[in-house]
């Protein structure tokens, strides 16, 4: 039995955590949504790995000095107080379970290579999809350590197409089909922009060692490498292996497929190597759920133990996890599952992400400048440390941060801003039951 806060995590299990949360649906379905950019995505690519490690970097020297459970939120309420404090948990909340809801798409759509009655079969493809997230819910509930030896053997497995195809891929690159520079029929500024933020999504998950940190051993040193070596190995994996499926597929037959990586292997070594990378995938897909499941349900129990979300949250099973927010939150998944049923796959990943990398980025803004706010207001805690050196990367992180929030698009950002904006009444609800109950 697995207590509460018992230190079960080590330094591969974090790194498999952080590289395992990334490396989920994103890069597998990617290539299909950047298709119609051309290949400027390529170097959208490059931009938002040092964008991501910049962030990276804040969240491994904030979590050096606090390590605290819940990421985001722990470090926003040390910074700037509890309303806040609240705001960050639960948007990163609404992030965690919207961007599972994509991952849990794509692994319908990659699992379409083995079944291929769930290409086209929206509701058949909504209950394999609903299905996976009940599964990996029960994995998490049963032991958080479990859940994090599921992740480390997932992400190992994931990473064996991912590097077949990055590597000997590159043997295969048609240069035809990476002459189309822009085609998106917009300037090459707008280009890039849009499909930077559609890849910044990949990286969504690079906080995932500092979620947490209560069940973390070392976690001063730990989780602050984990963080690092997860965003470094994540970036050259994405770059490379993106570059062989878009020099070997043309951009018109890229758009339009469920299972990209798949594909390009098929073209590159035959049926058996489509089904190898298709297998890779269903289970990259699996190991992403599992992963931000387990974070899914530490966020509401670290806000509720604040006192900031409903007490229920903060309950924990026998086994020393938070079932409630588990629970619910997959039941939220479901929902969103089940109102874009009707939608075309790729159509539907696409618009799922844009939301859910909003999401994120909006805690991921506030916390970058939660570092300067937690150093003017207590310069002790940064003796020690290079704080000139620390202040000029999480200026960089935040430029980022917002030109990647305006980059979104109009309508992504007019339903995340509804979704922030939701948190005032809901925490507003929350102080009024507090104080009726106290």
């Amino acid at each position: 039995m697995i207590k509460p806060g018992q230190k079960t995590l080590g330094v591969w299990m974090l790194t498999a955590l952080v590289t395992g949360n990334m490396i989920g649906s994103g890069i597998f379905l990617l290539p299909a949504s950047l298709a119609s950019y051309g290949t400027i995505s390529l170097y959208s690519w490059i931009f938002t790995s040092l964008g991501a490690l910049a962030i990276a970097l804040v969240f491994a020297r904030l979590s050096t000095l606090m390590p605290r459970t819940g990421g985001p939120y722990a470090y926003c309420r040390e910074a700037y107080g509890n309303f806040v404090g609240f705001q960050m948990a639960y948007n990163y909340w609404i992030a965690l379970w919207v961007g599972n809801a994509a991952i849990a798409v794509a692994f319908a759509g990659y699992l379409s290579v083995f079944i291929p009655v769930l290409n086209g079969n929206h509701l058949l493809s909504f209950l394999v999809s609903a299905g996976a997230v009940w599964v990996t819910t029960l994995i998490n509930i049963v032991s958080i350590r479990r859940a994090g030896m599921v992740q480390l053997v997932t992400t190992i497995l994931k990473l064996l197409p991912l590097l077949l195809i990055g590597s000997l891929g590159l043997l295969f690159i048609q240069p035809h089909n990476l002459a189309e520079f822009n085609i998106s029929g917009h300037s090459n500024f707008s280009a890039f922009t849009g499909a930077a933020t559609l890849t910044l999504w990949a990286f969504v998950g690079l906080e995932s060692a500092t979620v947490p940190a209560g069940n973390v051993k070392d976690p001063q040193r730990n989780i602050a490498r984990a963080t690092i070596f997860g965003v470094l190995i994540t970036a050259l994996i994405y770059i490379l292996s993106s570059l062989a499926v878009m020099g070997v597929i043309p951009s018109s037959q890229l758009a339009h497929s469920t299972a990209p990586y798949a594909d390009a292997a098929r073209l590159m070594f035959g049926p058996i190597g489509g089904l190898f990378v298709a297998a890779g995938t269903v289970v990259s897909c699996f190991g992403a759920m599992n992963g931000w499941t387990l974070l899914q349900g530490q966020v509401p129990m670290a806000a509720a133990r604040d006192g900031l979300f409903p007490r229920f949250f903060s309950k924990t099973s026998r086994f020393g996890t938070p079932v409630f927010g588990l629970v619910l939150t997959s039941v939220l998944i479901t929902l969103l599952l089940l109102l874009t049923l009707n939608e075309g796959l790729v159509k539907q990943f696409t618009f799922i992400i844009l939301l859910a990398t909003l999401s994120s980025l909006i805690p991921y803004l506030f916390t970058v400048v939660a570092q300067l706010v937690i150093y003017a207001k207590d310069r002790e805690q940064f003796r020690g440390t290079t704080i000139l050196g620390s202040s000029i990367i999480a200026i960089l992180a935040m430029v980022y941060s917002f030109w990647a929030i305006a980059g979104s698009g109009e309508e992504v950002v007019f339903y995340g801003v509804l979704l922030f904006f939701s948190s005032v009444p809901v925490y507003a609800w929350m102080k009024f039951h507090s104080n009726r109950t106290v």
